[in-house]
């Protein structure tokens, strides 16, 4: 827009992935802020999207959903101005939202450089809980870790990345599931990664509910499009394989800083209250365009 303003451009909505209409609309409107958070930049302004049916649901359930998102974009220090609404069979809210960012400091998916390390700041398994909660067999705790997870902004996890590292890429972990996004950071690059499963921080019981094949069918769909592009280097569990391709909502930012700064990003980032931020890979020139999982 100027010489120090870019404009950001995001939108996102889904149905509802848990029963509390409240809870639904903040996990909905975190969610959409986190491609704006992403980049590097800050939101500024959203938008509602509703798709209620009106003849099926109680008024009070869309506006319980409102209340939820606003209370997010309260956090956020976002306004709301305006928004659309439409009759239709199944409950659908999120928001679009508008950002900026100094043109020379967006982050984007792409950049990241041999030596760096990978820092995930959320566990992941949220679609494996969730398909647990359809099924009527999610344990409470593993219910009330993913929403809180879920219902949080990524806005802390950003600006710590902002003041603690150089990220030379960054991109936050949705409905493509962890390797996913991790393969849009290396496609048309000279570098690879390498993903250690073992050290990627997992919800309360998403491990077990994969183990029993309580899986989304957006899991298989994700790791369909994908396993051309990894290769399994050590023996794993079916169950934490699958956890990988995971497509998850309002997941963490997965960064790509330069090694010296990783540790200390993840010590502060522990500091703020993000506790399962961790250090899961390295980008790597020996096997470019490669996702390498052991």
């Amino acid at each position: 827009m100027t010489d120090e303003i870019a404009l950001i451009q995001t939108l996102d909505f889904f149905t509802p992935i848990v029963d509390d209409p409240f809870l639904f609309g903040r996990i909905a409107a975190a969610n959409a802020f986190s491609d704006v958070y992403a980049m590097g930049g800050a939101p500024v302004c959203a938008m509602n999207i509703v798709a209620f049916p009106i003849k099926k649901l109680e008024i009070e359930v869309l506006r319980q959903v409102l209340r939820g998102g606003l209370d997010a974009m309260r956090q956020a220090g976002v306004p709301l101005v305006g928004g659309h609404s439409i009759d239709d069979p199944e409950l659908k809210y999120g928001l679009s939202v508008s950002g900026v960012v100094h043109p020379d400091r967006i982050w984007t998916n792409l950049g990241a450089r041999a030596g760096d390390r990978l820092v995930l700041t959320k566990p992941i398994g949220t679609g494996v809980v969730s398909t647990a909660l359809k099924r009527g067999c999610a344990d409470p705790l593993a219910l009330e870790s993913t929403a809180q997870s879920m219902s949080t902004l990524n806005r802390r996890a950003a600006e710590v990345l902002r003041e603690c590292a150089e990220v030379h890429a960054c991109t936050d972990v949705t409905g493509f599931g962890l390797i996913g996004h991790a393969c849009e950071m290396i496609e048309g690059s000279d570098v690879g990664l390498t993903i250690h499963a073992e050290q990627v921080p997992l919800f309360v019981g998403a491990l077990d509910y994969a183990g029993q094949g309580l899986v989304p069918g957006g899991l298989g769909r994700n790791r369909q499009h994908r396993e051309p592009m990894v290769r399994q280097q050590a023996e794993l569990s079916p169950a934490l394989l699958d956890l990988l391709y995971d497509p998850q909502t309002s997941g963490g930012l997965l960064a790509a800083v330069p090694s010296d700064q990783a540790d200390a990003l993840v010590d502060r980032l522990h500091d703020e209250g993000i506790v399962h931020a961790a250090v899961v890979g390295e980008v790597n020139q020996r096997e470019p365009g490669w996702i390498i999982v052991h």
